[in-house]
């Protein structure tokens, strides 16, 4: 698929919290969808006041706020996909599950509830929420750790990700992608990531070498937002995934080496990221 021209460029939404430091959040997603040719607009749910060191604290907005925005985006874009990121809150999820009613385009759901540095991002009685949220999802993609909280499954095996992705698919999403970052995955080599995807109608897996290091932070929100960005240009599911990983672990391969531990860097080049764009003028 050839670039996009920049004059007249898919758009995608995130709606997701922001992350003062810059590697995660709406922060990481903006920049990713940019560097995929993709206009990004965005549904601010909650601020962190966050570095690479972790989370200081969380402000979160009133729903009406989030609501606002989602509906003056909406009222003047031709949203091509959403991305939904750190909701933070009952509350927040079921304002934007009511928000989506109306879309009917590609979502891909990160169920964010803790940072890379540990710290807890969403509150405790929100993980119900989710099931609801679920089934406006094209996509979910859970870690390990959000796997298991979610489903009661620890995903190192084909069985244990069969079992979790039914449970999803009872929740009413289309797909999930189970990230293999954190999971010695019993099928998988010792130097080897797998990241499985998992449809009704069967899974793939997408293998790569593992990046031996601890600067992941923004490593799911690149994810996710980048899958969300190439829908929105037009790629399939599959093709999407295989693209976002690629992405994604070009990140990590060569991370920015900014603040106390580094971030993943999207100033990268990989298949699908675009160049300047050089405009004539009229």
């Amino acid at each position: 698929m050839t670039d996009p021209d920049p004059r007249t460029p898919p758009y995608a939404l995130t709606i997701a919290s922001s992350d003062s430091g810059g590697g995660a959040g709406i922060q990481a997603d903006l920049k990713t969808m940019t560097r995929l040719g993709v206009y990004g607009g965005s549904v601010v749910v909650g601020v962190t006041a966050q570095n690479t060191a972790g989370v200081r604290s969380t402000h979160v907005l009133p729903t009406e706020e989030v609501r606002a925005q989602f509906e003056a985006v909406r009222e003047d874009f031709d949203v091509g996909a959403v991305k939904l990121g750190m909701l933070a809150t009952a509350g927040a999820i079921e304002t934007v599950d009511d928000c989506l009613d109306g879309y009917d385009g590609p979502v891909v759901v990160d169920p964010v509830m803790v940072a890379t540095s540990g710290d807890r991002l969403l509150e405790a009685d929100a993980v119900d929420a989710y099931a609801d949220l679920f089934s406006q999802a094209t996509l979910v993609t859970p870690n390990a750790d959000e796997t298991e909280e979610l489903t009661g499954e620890w995903p190192d095996s084909e069985a244990a990700r069969a079992a979790a992705a039914d449970r999803f698919f009872e929740w009413g999403a289309d797909a999930v992608l189970f990230k293999g970052g954190h999971v010695e995955d019993a099928d998988a080599a010792a130097d080897e990531v797998r990241d499985v995807l998992v449809t009704p109608d069967g899974t793939e897996t997408f293998a790569s070498e593992r990046v031996e290091t601890d600067v992941t932070h923004g490593s799911g929100c690149t994810l996710s937002s980048a899958i969300a960005a190439r829908l929105a240009r037009g790629d399939d599911l599959s093709t999407a995934v295989e693209r976002g990983v690629s992405f994604v672990r070009a990140t990590i391969a060569a991370p920015a080496d900014v603040g106390e531990k580094g971030s993943v860097n999207h100033l990268v080049e990989s298949e699908g990221t675009v160049g300047e764009f050089r405009v004539e003028p009229n």
